[in-house]
């Protein structure tokens, strides 16, 4: 069975090498750490903190496994190809109908935080603004309603 790709970034996937770095080689020593403390201060049984430790100790051990999955699936996303095209990686700058001028990053879902402006090529919007030139205007349907969008710069 074949894995999906996870396209990311660049910067997406040092992030991702980071933070499993940490978790391997920091947190699990600290969890594992705790587990002991609370071990020697009162046993497993009926010891909350021991399973507080265990359930912790669960998280990291999980979020390890999808972090390498992750980064065993990633495809680093390429330089634009087409200057003034919206593709995978670009930062584009649009206008919605009420005049708002937003700016957004065209990830993979890997690293999709649309608090800071990077939204997924998967999500409505991505999908909408991808393969689309400056001066386009885009319809998208999303949760909140239908968005008409100008692009405005693609860099």
């Amino acid at each position: 069975m074949s894995q999906k790709k996870i396209l990311v970034t660049e910067e997406g996937l040092s992030k991702l090498k980071a933070e499993l770095e940490h978790l391997v080689s920091v947190k699990r020593e600290e969890v594992a750490a705790k587990i002991k403390r609370a071990r020697e201060m009162g046993g497993t049984e009926n010891n909350a903190e021991y399973e507080d430790a265990k359930n912790e100790q669960a998280f990291v051990e999980g979020k390890i496994l999808m972090l390498e999955n992750t980064l065993k699936n990633a495809i680093v996303i390429e330089a634009a190809v087409v200057p003034g095209v919206v593709e995978l990686g670009d930062k584009v700058l649009i206008q919605n109908q009420d005049g708002k001028i937003d700016q957004f990053t065209i990830v993979g879902s890997a690293e999709s935080n649309p608090a800071n402006g990077k939204i997924s090529n998967e999500s409505p919007v991505g999908r909408a603004l991808l393969g689309k030139k400056v001066g386009n205007e885009v319809e998208v349907q999303t949760p909140a309603g239908k968005l008409k969008l100008l692009i405005i710069e693609v860099s």
